[in-house]
């Protein structure tokens, strides 16, 4: 006697059509959530990009106007303040302070 499954093919058939139908409506649910997950990321990373830029405009001008107050310093300076102040600062700031000064020195600087 053959083996014969405990079902008829027919019901085998729309368990098979059943189960890809619902493969399909989970992977499209999936999908969907993918999507929404990366329109929500892109849009925080936008929002991020633009407050990195309003954050990097204002700190150029800052950096830009303080470039120019201690250029006013340095001209209003004495040479003795300033010899004064080069003596006071630690090793690792001399190098940019002489680089300000001498454009010979700072091309050769690896800053």
């Amino acid at each position: 006697m053959a083996f014969q499954p405990p079902y008829s093919p027919s019901l085998f058939k729309r368990k098979d059509n059943a189960s890809g139908a619902t493969v399909v409506a989970i992977d499209n649910k999936i999908e969907q959530a993918m999507d929404l997950v990366k329109n929500h990321l892109m849009y925080a990373v936008r929002e991020e990009v633009e407050i990195l830029k309003e954050q990097i405009k204002e700190l150029v001008e800052k950096n830009s106007q303080l470039e120019r107050e201690n250029s006013l310093l340095k001209t209003l300076a004495s040479p003795e303040q300033l010899e004064k102040l080069e003596s006071q600062l630690g090793p690792e700031e001399q190098p940019t302070a002489i680089a300000s000064n001498s454009p010979e020195q700072d091309a050769g600087s690896a800053v």
